[in-house]
């Protein structure tokens, strides 16, 4: 179980969308390290898991995901780059940064 202070440190560490990156959630597994996600623009797009993430992180349904689309085609593909942590999304959507999306 997490402390309260363990809690405050996380949220202080939240990585906050940068130009070019949107955020999502992830509301279908496709395999094959394929999610679809519902970004906060309305598109729905079918991302892909990099490598390097593949066995450090589990998404699940629901979960908030940070995407970058790609350059060759922006409104159906795009990367995973980061999951947010049920305590940083919560965190995002007092703070105002989720416009569109719903959390679980």
């Amino acid at each position: 179980m997490k402390t309260e202070e363990q809690i405050q440190e996380e949220v202080a560490r939240t990585r906050i969308p940068k130009q070019g990156e949107i955020l999502g959630r992830a509301i279908q597994m496709l395999g094959a390290n394929k999610i679809r996600v519902q970004s906060e623009d309305g598109l729905t797009r079918v991302c892909r898991i990099p490598g390097k993430m593949k066995k450090s992180i589990w998404i699940r349904l629901g979960d908030l995901v940070l995407i970058e689309p790609w350059s060759v085609q922006p409104k159906e593909r795009a990367d995973i780059i980061w999951k947010y942590t049920r305590t940083q999304a919560s965190w995002m959507e007092r703070k105002g940064y989720l416009k569109n999306l719903r959390i679980d």
